[in-house]
């Protein structure tokens, strides 16, 4: 059985993702939390198998800081997203999915991150569309114009991340 923490700021969205995550019996959602302090506080308290993680959260908090803490305890993710990060953060998250989502596209991504957490090959058939997988192996992630790295490490691309969102 694999554990779930949902962390979602919209309530009814929430609700629906844990009636869509729990439609599976081989998963269960442990706990739901909309913004970062009880997200983490909720992660170190049920240790969860992976987080289903929305990048915009309640109380001004972003789940880039989540994804951070969590790494720290070793606690894989996966962002649920309506605007998904322009490059692959393999170091943050096993993918991104994508806002709007379907039943079946709920149940794919589960099925794939499944698969990753298990260690097996990922030979879906149907990958849904709106779901993106990060190689942790790939080095050649995409760069965006003018972004020089001084090394290959997620503060640096997470810096620039934060710089061009800035307005």
């Amino acid at each position: 059985m694999l554990n779930i923490l949902i962390v979602e700021d919209d309530s009814q969205l929430a609700v629906t993702l844990k009636y869509l995550v729990e439609d599976n019996p081989r998963y269960r959602v442990l706990a739901m939390a909309q913004d970062a302090d009880t997200a983490i506080a909720l992660a170190e308290a049920h240790e969860p198998d992976l987080v289903l993680l929305d990048l915009h959260l309640a109380h001004g908090s972003t789940g880039f800081s989540v994804a951070v803490r969590l790494n720290d305890l070793g606690v894989p993710c996966l962002f649920v997203s309506g605007k998904a990060p322009r490059f692959p953060m393999p170091d943050l998250a096993l993918g991104c999915l994508m806002k709007p989502f379907t039943a079946e596209d709920v149940h794919r991504s589960l099925a794939a991150a499944e698969d990753l957490l298990r260690g097996r090959e990922t030979h879906r058939p149907k990958i849904p569309h709106n779901l993106t997988l990060y190689d942790p192996k790939d080095d050649h992630a995409r760069a965006e114009p003018g972004f020089i790295p001084s090394k290959r490490s997620l503060r640096t691309r997470f810096e620039h991340w934060i710089s061009g969102h800035q307005h």
